[in-house]
């Protein structure tokens, strides 16, 4: 998998309009790993990309009135198939983390990565999600100096007590193992 011009060439692109540009030499030094599901606990169709392109229809279900209006966004998505949907240039601002602290320093988003698996707290991830999330992590590592395996986390890490994903059915053993050498 590579990486050109920040973004992976391998994705599925839609851009979202819901980013801005980093903050002056803030190099991109965290992963933050989370899932999304919409409806919640529903898989398949084109609601996230809908949700992060601010197309979503509030009449298709009436979770979507609560969040029809929100700007938000993530750099990638991974499907339960494995395939990727990429939103956001990796040198760009995603906004994904919200009010967020990892080691201290306020607003992730400045200087991360957000990665969204399609998926739910409450249910296990797939295969096919594992394998992509290692391969794109690897791709991440080599190609931000600035990110090391040590500097990944869950949202509900840089955001505790607020969120809970990608939540408890969230392999990290493996998903760590799998990186762990990088670098």
């Amino acid at each position: 998998m590579k990486i050109e011009n920040h973004w992976l060439t391998q994705a599925h692109k839609v851009p979202s309009p819901n980013f801005d540009d980093r903050p002056i030499d803030e190099p991109v030094s965290l992963i933050v790993v989370h899932c999304i599901s919409l409806p919640p606990e529903q898989f398949g169709g084109n609601y996230i990309d809908q949700l992060f392109c601010n197309q979503l229809n509030p009449d298709e279900h009436p979770y979507f009135k609560d969040i029809h209006q929100l700007k938000v966004s993530a750099h990638l998505l991974i499907k339960r198939t494995g395939g990727v949907t990429q939103y956001v240039a990796f040198n760009k601002r995603a906004w994904h983390a919200g009010q967020s602290v990892y080691n201290k320093r306020q607003k992730c988003n400045d200087f991360s990565i957000g990665i969204e698996l399609e998926g739910s707290e409450n249910q296990c991830y797939t295969r096919q999600q594992y394998e992509m999330l290692i391969s794109v992590s690897h791709s991440l590592l080599d190609s931000y100096p600035g990110l090391s395996p040590l500097q990944v986390v869950g949202h509900s890490d840089i955001a505790a007590g607020r969120k809970k994903d990608p939540g408890p059915y969230f392999d990290w053993n493996l998903y760590l193992s799998s990186i762990k050498n990088q670098r």
